[in-house]
């Protein structure tokens, strides 16, 4: 996991840019990111949260942009 300090900001915009061109409803992808967000925010508190760790939607943002880019890495 990448810590908060090591992030760039211009790659995670470009990566829900690239989401959001490849989406046809602009909508539908920023409830997507937010639900998979949520539920990544709901397992961290279940769990140990390290302080350093991305936020819950940027993490979000950058596994949906890699499933765009790479699709073998989804899991049927």
């Amino acid at each position: 996991m990448q810590n908060r300090s090591s992030v760039d900001t211009t790659q995670i915009m470009r990566r829900a840019e690239e989401l959001i061109n490849a989406s046809p409803n602009r909508y539908k992808i920023t409830v997507q990111v937010a639900h998979r967000a949520k539920k990544r925010r709901q397992r961290e508190n279940l769990e140990e949260y390290e302080e350093g760790t991305l936020k819950s939607v940027m993490q979000a943002i950058l596994e949906m942009s890699d499933e765009l880019t790479q699709p073998e890495i989804i899991g049927e």
